[in-house]
């Protein structure tokens, strides 16, 4: 019973929505392209085919006066299916009205229904022979003037936006790395900017359709005449004379009523693909820019004055259009001299040029690409690289604390085809080449890609890599080759770049946003060490050392409560640097931590500390190490040797020493091995788990 109490209801809930299906616009469309499939098969009575030919020339009107009353063409992006469905419309209806010309025009001129007979003999005016003219004029007009125009405007205008796709989308990813437009912005302009190449790309092809429509009713109304006159004298054995004239009038009637409806489409698609470019409704647009100009309405005024004295010219007619002009012109040219109305001070109008000032401005992060990497930009198929560089960003601002600044995307016709230039603050930091339609395979090995292609070195870490073909991807895969696109290695490139500098591009006005964005509890902390313990200064300068480091300071709160403990007791940046690094162990040992969880160290000898501590020289905190260089490059062949060893054995170890040599063994060791971590014994956290792979 309870699955009877269930089901009733559920039947009635389906009912309903096919109702509501039945109700909707899609299935009205695809009930009427069914309609219109029926008129090409089934005869339709003529009462029935003068409803439709009603409807088929007031929707006509309805799109013209659309298109002319629209802003901007992409507010009509359904024409050229509109114009679709109307050309099948009209043929169905020719498909029809012949069927009962041929069928019943020995009955008369209203065999075919009562729009077509009042058509035939108000155009002919009982002369067949001036239908017959008039006809072929409005097929002339149509045919060769507006359809053929506004073809050639959708197709010239189909190619210049497909063409400037690719500055435009440069245009707008330059405003969203720059800042001047949000996310959403950026995501409107696009869908826009595919609208309008999809659009007129679509009203280059359906421009066709008017063209083929022009020529299949001059081909039906030969049909209809040719075939009429031999139906009437054959079949029907009506005299060739009035058999001439009935189906001619009906002919032409029909054809008449098809093509008035066509011509009317025909302006309406003329009059949106010319609207390209211009704002506002057409008779907005055309008063703006055509009637606004008084010395151009003068001219007007003076030739309509002159013609009016030839003799002959009617005189009324041009005085009028004169005196009309002369009196516009006249109101333009007063309009003008009225002085503008300045809401805002004088002092605060804009400039007429772009202040030199400007000029100084630097960009914090830029890339610079060759000409042939502007599909990087704008891949529709896949992620483009403004969206990779985006995610870059936020990465990095998880990891490391702080948001990078935007990164500006330009073109540099001096750059190779398919070349790229990272700059920091205008200074070249990174530069390479990628190839667009391959793929970058790397051994994970160390060793050389044995697959054709182009080698080279991998711009980020100097890897051997090879440039091969997309259709090498799944032998690669197979071999178990490292694969990556031609826009993930522009980033990769980035990112580690990006790393290496993060020192520098953390601004003094990005600390201060740091600790403006403090949780409101960690407020008083900000509010008692600065300024009266340490200036926000000596806070950069700190987290700039972690960052030089590649230390995270996403951990602020901490990282003031280090310095606000060591700064009234230290006055120098580096033992603050240490005091902070001593309380971040916890961060540090977890960030370096291998696959099994534990910590991989490499130690520094008990010889080498003593070295290292003998060398020091100096007073207090301003002690600086002098260490003879032979000693120095054998310390350096121990690191590389130990370091080699581990990665070899597939470990990635931090070098450990004590708390008084970590700086100067850091010092050296960023100069040649740049991302190896030097920790000390003060940065260990209680609960961490060593592993020793070595020893220098």
């Amino acid at each position: 019973m309870a699955d009877v109490g269930l089901s009733a209801p559920s039947n009635a809930f389906n009912a309903r929505g096919a109702m509501n299906a039945l109700l909707r616009g899609e299935v009205g469309l695809a009930l009427g392209v069914v309609g219109i499939v029926v008129l090409l098969i089934l005869p339709v009575p003529p009462f029935l085919l003068d409803i439709l030919l009603a409807l088929s020339m007031t929707s006509a009107v309805l799109i013209l006066m659309t298109s002319i009353l629209i802003r901007k063409p992409l507010e009509f992006t359904a024409f050229p299916t509109v114009l679709l469905v109307a050309t099948l419309f009209r043929l169905g209806l020719n498909l029809a009205s012949t069927r009962l010309i041929l069928g019943h025009g020995q009955e008369g001129t209203e065999g075919a229904g009562a729009i077509i007979h009042a058509f035939g003999q108000l155009m002919m005016q009982g002369n067949f022979v001036i239908g017959v003219i008039v006809f072929a004029i409005l097929l002339v007009v149509n045919f060769v003037v507006i359809t053929k125009g506004s073809g050639r405007i959708a197709e010239v205008a189909a190619r210049f936006t497909l063409d400037s796709m690719p500055g435009k989308q440069m245009a707008i990813d330059a405003d969203l790395s720059s800042g001047l437009i949000d996310q959403d912005e950026a995501k409107k302009r696009r869908k826009e900017l595919e609208q309008e190449s999809t659009f007129f790309g679509a009203m280059d092809g359906a421009s066709k359709f008017v063209r083929g429509d022009a020529v299949a009713g001059l081909i039906i109304t030969a049909i209809n005449i040719v075939g009429g006159i031999l139906i009437g004298v054959i079949q029907h054995k009506i005299p060739i004379g009035e058999a001439a004239s009935t189906y001619t009038i009906m002919t032409i009637g029909d054809g008449l009523v098809s093509q008035i409806p066509a011509l009317v489409i025909s302006i309406a698609a003329g009059f949106l693909v010319s609207k390209a470019g211009v704002e506002g409704s057409a008779d907005k647009a055309l008063v703006t820019q055509l009637a606004m100009n008084p010395v151009a309405l003068g001219m007007v005024s003076a030739s309509a004055g002159v013609l009016a004295l030839v003799p002959g010219m009617p005189v009324v007619v041009f005085a009028g259009i004169s005196l009309a002009s002369g009196a516009l012109a006249w109101k333009r040219a007063q309009d003008a001299q009225k002085p503008e109305v300045v809401i805002q001070p004088m002092t605060a109008a804009e400039p007429e040029e772009e202040p030199i000032s400007n000029a100084l401005a630097i960009d914090d992060v830029k890339i610079e690409i060759g000409y042939g990497l502007l599909s990087l930009i704008n891949d529709l198929d896949g992620r483009r690289l403004t969206d990779q560089i985006r995610a870059l960003r936020k990465t990095l601002a998880a990891e490391y604390g702080f948001v990078m600044p935007p990164v500006r995307i330009l073109d540099n016709m001096r750059l190779p085809s398919q070349g790229y230039t990272i700059r920091i603050k205008e200074m070249e930091a990174g530069a390479g080449e990628v190839r667009l339609g391959h793929l970058m395979a790397m051994d994970p090995r160390g060793g050389q890609v044995e697959l054709p292609g182009e080698h080279m070195r991998e711009p980020a870490f100097g890897l051997p890599a090879t440039w091969i073909d997309d259709s090498l991807r799944e032998e690669a895969t197979f071999r178990g080759y490292t694969i990556v696109d031609p826009a993930t290695v522009l980033t990769t490139h980035l990112t580690e770049i990006l790393k290496d500098n993060m020192a520098d591009l953390l601004s003094y006005s990005e600390v201060q946003k740091l600790l403006k964005d403090l949780p409101g509890e960690q407020k008083k902390l900000v509010e008692d060490l600065i300024p009266t313990v340490v200036t926000a200064t000596t806070v950069q300068r700190v987290l700039q050392a972690l960052l030089r480091e590649r230390v995270s300071i996403r951990d602020l709160p901490t990282i003031l409560e280090g310095i606000g403990e060591a700064a009234p007791s230290s006055g120098t940046v580096g033992s603050l640097v240490e005091s902070v690094r001593a309380r971040l162990g916890r961060q540090l040992c977890w960030a370096n931590r291998g696959e099994d969880g534990a910590l991989p160290i490499v130690s520094l000898s008990g010889e080498w500390e003593a070295a290292f501590a003998d060398a020091l020289i100096g007073p207090g905190e301003e002690k600086q190490l002098a260490l003879a260089p032979s000693r120095l490059q054998e310390f350096i062949r121990g690191v590389r040797e130990s370091f080699e060893r581990a990665a070899l054995s597939g470990e990635s170890p931090v070098l450990l020493t004590s708390p008084m040599v970590r700086p100067y063994v850091r010092s050296i060791i960023e100069r040649f091995r740049g991302q190896t971590v030097v920790m000390s014994q003060n940065e260990i956290h209680p609960r961490a788990r060593l592993k020793t792979v070595g020893q220098v």
